[in-house]
Formats: structure tokens, C-alpha cells, sequence
């Protein structure tokens, strides 16, 4: 699990993080950074649940997962008997849609426990979420271009900072094959796809000394990282769905 323990995510009072990921703008490869995400905050007994609102196709479970991934799907099917839901490698995904997708994502959430919800939406879906008291959200990823939509992302920054969210801000893309590989939820333990600390900031709950969610520092850093990686693993970039930011 990128070399940091599950437990150190966890919320005192036993119930964990609930992180939503989208979109700013034109950007793509949110769903698979949700992914990546979720196989971060996962451990072999204690699997991250992929929520996917954005009307994603449903998934078969993967002829491998782990004993926490196969252990949460079948909580999720014992209380959600309709639900999508799979275990795929160290996670378990549910995939929902409108118009019952929030309710059950709110059943949902619960359910996890002392793990890790990890939301994927789209952006006309993120006030309604957040609006949602049932779906208790400690954090927020944004997958921004800079370089496009500065100026929107800032704004978007602002606000979910006002409603005392941590917030965290993704420049580039997944690679294709870390993409393919985060939503088969099989990403190498000793892997580390997002940045050590983005992890920190939306998923340790008891500390509050991240607030900024990024800066040209340490931006330039995982720049120079992503590339280094990428060129070594002769990884192309991702390309999504592109969604908007409403």
C-alpha cells in the first residue's frame, strides 16, 4: 500500500475518510486516479470501496482479490441486493447511476466501516453530494490541467476550502497501463502512483496541517517525478472522457 499503513488513515472514532473525485474543466483520467486512490487506502484485509456516479458500465469481479475486497462485497450485496458491485484486486467497486445512484451511494457509505470511501463523480454531481448528510465527505482530488483551467480550478479550490474540506489537486494524468491497472485495482504495493503527499492530505484525518492544497514546489517535484517514472516505464499518457466542471 505504497508503503504506509491503513490504520494511520483511519479516523479516531473508527469511521474513515470519505474522498470525492472529479473533474476541473476539460481534464481527463478522473476515474481512474479515484482508482488509484482507492488501492492506495487499501490493505490485504481492509479494502477501499470505488463509488462510480458517473454512469459507469458495470464491472465483473476479477478472478483475483483480496480477502478484504471479496469480505466488503459481500456486506455491500447482503444490504444492497441490487447493487453493481464487484471486487476487483484490492478493491471493491459499486457502480451506480442516476436517478437512485446518491441514495444508494448514501446507503452505501456506511458500510465501509473503518476503511475508505472513494467517490467518482461528475461535476453537476458534486454540490449534491456535498449537500448530502448521509455521505459524510472529508476531502476532495481535483484532476486539473494548470495550464487550461487555472483560474477555474482556483475558484473551485476556494469554495470546497470554505466548506473546511481538504482539498488536493492532481496536474497530470495517469499513464495507460497505471490507469489500466488502478481500475483492476492490481497496482503493485510498492508502487507509489499518487503522491505520498496527496495521500496524506485527503486521507489522514486526525492532523490539520495540510491545508494548502498545492504549491509550485512541490508541484515541480512530482513533475519531475511523474516524468522520470513515466519515461523509465515507457508509459503513454492517459486519455479520458473528457468532463466539464459545472
Amino acid at each position: 500500500m505504497n508503503g504506509r499503513s491503513a490504520t494511520s488513515w483511519m479516523a479516531p472514532t473508527g469511521c474513515g475518510p470519505v474522498v470525492l473525485v472529479t473533474a476541473v474543466g476539460a481534464a481527463s483520467g478522473a476515474r481512474a486516479t479515484a482508482a488509484a486512490l482507492a488501492c492506495a487506502a487499501s490493505e490485504p484485509d481492509r479494502a477501499a470501496l470505488l463509488i462510480d456516479l458517473d454512469e459507469g458500465r458495470p464491472l465483473r469481479p476479477t478472478l483475483i482479490a483480496t480477502a478484504g475486497a471479496r469480505a466488503l462485497e459481500e456486506r455491500l450485496r447482503a444490504h444492497l441486493s441490487d447493487a453493481r458491485t464487484a471486487s476487483r484486486g484490492q478493491i471493491c467497486q459499486l457502480s451506480l447511476s442516476d436517478p437512485e445512484g446518491i441514495e444508494q451511494a448514501a446507503a452505501a457509505v456506511p458500510l465501509v466501516r473503518e476503511s475508505v470511501a472513494v467517490v467518482h463523480l461528475p461535476p453537476s454531481l458534486v454540490r449534491t453530494v456535498l449537500e448530502e448528510a448521509r455521505i459524510p465527505v472529508t476531502a476532495v482530488l481535483l484532476r486539473a490541467d494548470l495550464t487550461k483551467a487555472r483560474a477555474l480550478t482556483a475558484l473551485a479550490v476556494r469554495d470546497l476550502l470554505t466548506q473546511d474540506l481538504r482539498v488536493a489537486v492532481l496536474k497530470r494524468p495517469l499513464g495507460w497501463l497505471t490507469a489500466h491497472a488502478s481500475l483492476l485495482g492490481v497496482l503493485p504495493p510498492n508502487v507509489r502512483v499518487l503522491p505520498i503527499r496527496h495521500c496524506d492530505r485527503l486521507l489522514v484525518l486526525d492532523d490539520n496541517k495540510f491545508r494548502q492544497c498545492y504549491d509550485e514546489k512541490g508541484e515541480a517535484d512530482d513533475d519531475r517525478q511523474a516524468t522520470a517514472r513515466q519515461e523509465s516505464q515507457g508509459l503513454p499518457q492517459a486519455r479520458g472522457r473528457q468532463e466539464g466542471w459545472v
